[in-house]
């Protein structure tokens, strides 16, 4: 039996430039301090404008998020040459770099990706090789999700990373992040 590759096509994607929030430190002045530091993991973080969105960056990080860790926030989008698109997008991410870096102190890196989002969201896994793809769910019944399908769904069954999907809470609400 052969194995059948999908055929894999070029995508559209734009790298965020977020502001530097971490400071720049210098050489260090003791030599102990040479030694290297233990290296952080890689987590991606699916974001959109939606509140489950927001709840799932809140709870990874309160309860998944560490110090030397680097968050990367991915963002699927039907056309990133739209500079509408991409300018909203882009105030969105910093947003949740500079709330990322106010609670828990992490580099974050940010991209836009043009596609489906369940398959930019895997795309992007394998890319990064995250420890964890974290993302909101809306809150479907099993009959609604099975017959409509979902992000989160799609993205258990083929993400290669281990996908952490947030059901949300009475707590997440129905607002908007914008």
């Amino acid at each position: 039996m052969e194995a059948v590759k999908e055929q894999e096509a070029e995508y559209g994607w734009r790298e965020v430039v977020l502001p530097n929030l971490i400071p720049v430190v210098g050489p260090p002045e003791l030599e102990r301090e040479t030694g290297e530091r233990r290296r952080g993991r890689d987590v991606l973080i699916a974001v959109d404008f939606g509140p489950k969105s927001k709840h799932a960056f809140d709870w990874a990080l309160a309860h998944f998020v560490r110090l030397a860790d680097t968050i990367h926030l991915v963002h699927a989008v039907s056309n990133v040459q739209n500079e509408v698109v991409y300018n909203s997008s882009q105030s969105l991410m910093e947003k949740f770099q500079i709330e990322a870096f106010k609670i828990t102190l992490v580099s974050t890196k940010a991209r836009i990706v043009e596609g489906d989002p369940g398959k930019v969201i895997c795309r992007e896994a394998e890319r990064l090789k995250p420890a964890a793809v974290i993302m909101g769910t809306r809150g479907r019944t099993l009959i609604q999700s099975v017959l409509q399908g979902s992000v989160g769904e799609y993205c258990f069954h083929n993400c290669k990373a281990a996908p952490i999907i947030i059901v949300p809470g009475k707590e997440a609400g129905e607002q908007s992040v914008i």
